[in-house]
């Protein structure tokens, strides 16, 4: 692996090399490493998709498993299917991610398409880390499309933490979500765009039991000429609380739209949405000025503790 490949694989992970544990690290297109322990094993598909199984015993505890993609190959596209067998009382963190090294002319696309799907089992908890990064010499275009698919057993937890660093021109972000008895599924979004980029954010949330709880809440910035679009649809079909919320801070020539959907279909469905956009407020440029930053400075710190 060469210095940008370990950068990419900073970026999007915190790693510095192999990690410990279960692992699996996906380099231009192909398995690059690949480790299991005792309670996670990993699996090559063999239904003719690229991609892995994962299986996580029941009752597994205090567990990481690292699944990284790193291209810094000119022009590569791929679509990887990653599922998750999440036993019955474990309790895990999943870190996944992609960094794309943007390469080449201004018209060729790096292209990541990411397909996870998760099956948390009854009781079991989840905590799913996913980052996205393009880097490189600004030449080249980095689109990553990721599509994460929750299907939620009886009292079972899953907090999924999604950020969109920056380098990323074009992005779709699709999250689909059922839930029974007392399941939980909290996610945080943090989102930036800059110069033309685009963004995409998708969330179907289908609450099935008594007892579920959604909360959807998705923080971003957009500057430059970037777009950023936001849906969240919330089904409320039994006695349950739903809540999603944008909260996006627009700047210099950027679009943001936020279309929050919410339809109970029981009596004692509890749905909430939230929705705000603005610019920074002056009084904050001001107060961090006196302090002797410079206006984009100040502008630095506010999008920093903002997104944090």
């Amino acid at each position: 692996m060469d210095a940008i490949e370990k950068d990419l694989l900073l970026q999007i992970a915190d790693l510095h090399g192999v990690p410990e544990g279960a692992y699996n690290i996906r380099k231009n297109g192909e398995a690059y490493s690949k480790n299991t322990t005792e309670n996670i094993d990993i699996v090559t598909r063999t239904d003719g998709k690229s991609g892995i199984d994962i299986f996580i015993k029941p009752n597994t505890k205090n567990e990481s498993m690292h699944i990284p993609v790193i291209i810094s190959k000119a022009g590569l596209k791929e679509t990887v299917y990653n599922d998750f067998y999440i036993g019955e009382g474990a309790d895990v963190v999943i870190v996944a991610g992609c960094g794309i090294h943007k390469c080449g002319g201004t018209e060729i696309e790096a292209r990541h398409d990411g397909v996870h799907t998760f099956y948390v089992g009854k009781n079991a908890r989840v905590k799913y880390v996913e980052k996205h990064y393009g880097g490189g010499d600004g030449n080249g275009k980095a689109v990553m499309n990721p599509e994460t698919v929750v299907h939620l057993e009886e009292g079972a937890y899953m907090e999924m933490e999604t950020t969109q660093i920056k380098g990323v021109d074009s992005t779709k972000r699709l999250t689909k979500a059922t839930m029974k008895k007392g399941a939980s599924f909290i996610v945080k979004e943090k989102l930036y765009t800059h110069g033309t980029q685009v963004a995409d954010t998708d969330f179907v949330v289908d609450m099935l039991g008594e007892g579920a709880k959604a909360d959807i809440v998705s923080r971003s910035v957009a500057a430059g000429k970037s777009v950023q679009r936001f849906v969240s649809t919330m089904n409320g079909n039994a006695p349950c609380y739903g809540h999603t919320e944008c909260d996006a801070i627009l700047m210099d020539e950027a679009h943001v739209s936020a279309a929050p959907c919410l339809t109970a279909n029981d009596l004692n469905a509890e749905l909430i949405h939230e929705a705000a956009i603005g610019k920074i407020a002056g009084d904050q440029l001001i107060k961090l000025m006196t302090l002797g930053l410079s206006e984009k400075q100040a502008e630095e710190q506010i999008i920093k503790g903002f997104l944090h």
